[in-house]
């Protein structure tokens, strides 16, 4: 049997927790070989590692997940997140994170984003949020030109590891962006801590993720696609609050966030999410605005804590 990760609560670091979810095919049983033809895609049995619950905090966690190193393996095989959605849905889909994250207001100085793929947030925040310098940490650096143009010949600063933030100046950033990565992470404390280091008196992070809570996930039970293999922890509006609280976050807002996707690609993923496999749909690729089990989270560095971090630096 491979040698999994066996990992206490990612958010308290307590070791108690007791299982909620498990799949059909349960993949701490399973050989790494055995887990490879279900890493992308939807299937009629699903596979992932049993989600449990620590008592401590509430945080739902895999105790047992994949290693850094065979992540590696595993996403450098991974296809293009969300190309089968259409370009133009995802570009409206971000627009809106950024659009709501503006009204919070005070965007300036530096923009780091976490993950950017092909920079539709970052292109929106070229344009509108007043930034003087981006950092972006993208693993793909297939993309990294397209990033770069996104930028609109603003300074960019690109890096294709994810999790070492040391180039960025402490108490630089007026705004740092996570959409669909927090979820991701072995360690997500820890980088929440980096981001809020880097942040600028009252600097805002802005987080998109699933939300374990919501109606469609108690609705579809073990069968909610984001119990998967690429998910090591999930949150609810509690969790990420403790989370960010531990990481030094003030000011913390969560609410339900609006995702844009074609009708033709919602009915095919609802039918393969019940296990019925089609690639066609009769019906035109209408753009649709859901609240689909996503939550938008919006967090702020505080002031007094950031402003002691530049007079140490200085």
């Amino acid at each position: 049997m491979t040698e999994y990760l066996y990992r206490d609560c990612p958010a308290c670091g307590a070791s108690d927790a007791r299982r909620v979810v498990r799949a059909g095919k349960a993949a701490e049983t399973m050989t790494l070989d055995a887990l490879r033809p279900f890493w992308a895609g939807l299937f009629k049995e699903k596979c992932f590692f049993s989600y449990h619950r620590c008592t401590g905090c509430g945080q739902l966690y895999n105790p047992v997940f994949f290693t850094g190193e065979q992540l590696g393996e595993l996403y450098a095989r991974m296809a293009p997140n969300m190309d089968a959605v259409g370009d133009a849905a995802i570009v409206a889909t971000q627009r809106g994170y950024f659009t709501r994250t503006v009204a919070q207001g005070g965007l300036g100085g530096g923009y780091l984003e976490i993950g950017p793929d092909v920079g539709h947030i970052v292109r929106a925040a070229a344009l509108h949020g007043g930034f003087n310098r981006f950092w972006l940490f993208e693993p793909n650096e297939a993309i990294h030109d397209t990033l770069r143009a996104a930028a609109g010949g603003l300074p960019a600063t690109l890096s294709t590891g994810m999790e070492d933030l040391s180039p960025v100046p402490d108490g630089s950033i007026g705004l740092a962006v996570m959409v669909h990565v927090l979820d991701h992470l072995l360690d997500p404390l820890a980088m929440l801590s980096q981001i809020r280091a880097k942040l600028r008196p009252g600097g805002t992070l802005m987080i998109v993720t699933h939300d374990e809570s919501s109606l469609l996930r108690h609705v579809m039970g073990k069968r909610w696609p984001p119990f998967c293999l690429q998910h090591p922890e999930l949150y609810r509006p509690a969790t990420m609050k403790a989370l960010l609280g531990r990481a030094g976050f003030d000011d913390v807002v969560v609410e339900g966030s609006r995702n844009v996707f074609p009708l033709d690609f919602l009915v095919r993923q609802a039918a393969w999410a019940a296990g019925i496999r089609i690639k066609r749909v009769p019906l035109p690729a209408i753009p649709v605005g859901l609240k689909l089990g996503n939550m938008l989270t919006l967090a702020t560095a505080p002031a007094q804590a950031a402003a002691r971090m530049l007079e140490a630096a200085e």
